[in-house]
């Protein structure tokens, strides 16, 4: 039944859309009209028609709202409703004339590209809104219960739009997407590498998704007693000094992956002569994290 409703409007906005330049009042209509009452008939059928666009509007907004979805408020005073339908339709002229206008903007990697308002048309502007929502849930910037639900049914089964969603925060600005921790970033990595489901995959704990980079530790069969790692992304970081792998994640993104080494740590103190010694202990440590490429 929904799939019926949503279809519906979809085909409703699209008559809409197509048929407003011609119900508009043109000049040579006007001269044409041989009485001022056929002229004010003509008025009349636009001003019904523009009316009935703003109300089947409206139900689009509402239906979208429910879904959790922002949408700007349309309707309310006379007045409202004719500069809506005045915008409406000069956005129905540019949009036919084969222009967009161009706006907003996606933040990852600390920078900005432009991209089109109205790229993939309704079902477009939705999915984009649908998955900024579900970054916003999961890294505590918003509550949309609706993506949420969407993300973890996803996660459970690796499947694409969670694996899309965790992508666009490891490799979002932190400033703007945030960062994802707790258990449901580690579930996130597993998937991420897809290893959802695989025999004897590495389990995650402490892990921290943003910024380019991924971080946290790693119990395997490699690592029994568990390994801190660290991942960076291979467009906006430098390749680091010393041991490393590159891999591929399940967004077709390529990170480099290094563990902790042994490192020599020495802890200076004062000896019975009054002079500096040093204890030195080899612990595990992660090698220094590597220049980003944005920064060079």
């Amino acid at each position: 039944m929904k799939k019926r409703i949503i279809f519906l409007l979809i085909a409703l906005s699209l008559l809409f859309a197509h048929s407003l330049t011609v119900l508009a009042v043109l000049p040579e209509e006007v001269e044409a009209a041989g009485t001022k009452e056929e002229v004010a008939g003509n008025l009349v059928v636009w001003f019904l028609c523009a009316i009935a666009f703003l109300k089947v509007s409206q139900k689009i907004d509402s239906f979208m709202s429910s879904l959790g979805i922002n949408v700007g408020n349309t309707g309310g005073s006379m007045m409202a409703e004719m500069l809506i339908a005045a915008r409406g339709l000069s956005s129905v002229k540019s949009v036919t004339g084969g222009s967009f206008n161009r706006g907003g903007s996606y933040r990852g990697g600390g920078s900005t590209n432009n991209t089109s308002v109205m790229a993939g048309g309704l079902a477009g502007m939705v999915s984009r809104r649908f998955s900024n929502g579900a970054i916003n849930a999961m890294t505590g910037q918003g509550s949309n219960p609706i993506s949420r639900k969407a993300y973890e049914s996803s996660l459970k089964k690796g499947g694409e739009f969670a694996n899309n969603v965790t992508g666009a925060i490891a490799q979002g600005n932190i400033n703007y997407t945030g960062m994802m921790t707790g258990p449901q970033a580690s579930q996130a990595l597993s998937s991420y590498l897809n290893e959802t489901g695989m025999p004897d995959a590495p389990e995650y704990s402490n892990v921290e998704i943003g910024g380019g980079r991924i971080m946290g530790t790693e119990t395997s069969i490699a690592y029994p007693d568990g390994s801190a790692f660290g991942m960076y992304n291979a467009d906006q970081y430098m390749a680091p000094d010393g041991e490393y792998e590159t891999i591929t994640a399940a967004d077709n993104s390529t990170w480099y992956r290094q563990y902790a080494t042994d490192t020599v740590e020495r802890t200076p103190y004062m000896t019975s002569e009054g002079k500096i010694a040093y204890n030195e202990d080899i612990v595990k440590k992660l090698p220094p994290v590597p220049r980003r490429k944005d920064r060079i």
